[in-house]
């Protein structure tokens, strides 16, 4: 399954209710597996983020899906990224011509 990099940022409706943060972890995850992705990993971090996930879904469109759902509920705002394995990542450069 592909392998994405959610990066996150709390709003100011999220920081307010940061406590009810670890509720609306599991409430994601939950949500994620209905959808055949899974929340791999999750960091609380300092810096221009303030948490980062690495997820596995089945395709671009789940996983769009997936960070549309978790930034509308308005305590966070998301960039996602697509990871590549290092074994994709050789397979990609074997192909440059």
């Amino acid at each position: 399954m592909p392998t994405y990099i959610m990066l996150m940022r709390y709003t100011q409706q999220g920081i307010e209710k940061i406590k009810e943060g670890p509720s609306r972890l599991d409430a994601s995850k939950k949500i994620f597996e209905s959808k055949g992705a899974k929340v791999k990993d999750f960091y609380l971090v300092m810096g221009q983020y303030d948490t980062v996930a690495v997820i596995e879904a089945p395709d671009d469109e789940t996983m769009s899906n997936l960070a549309l759902g978790v930034a509308s509920k308005g305590a966070v705002r998301t960039e996602t990224l697509r990871a590549y394995t290092e074994d994709e990542f050789r397979k990609i450069v074997a192909g440059i011509p």
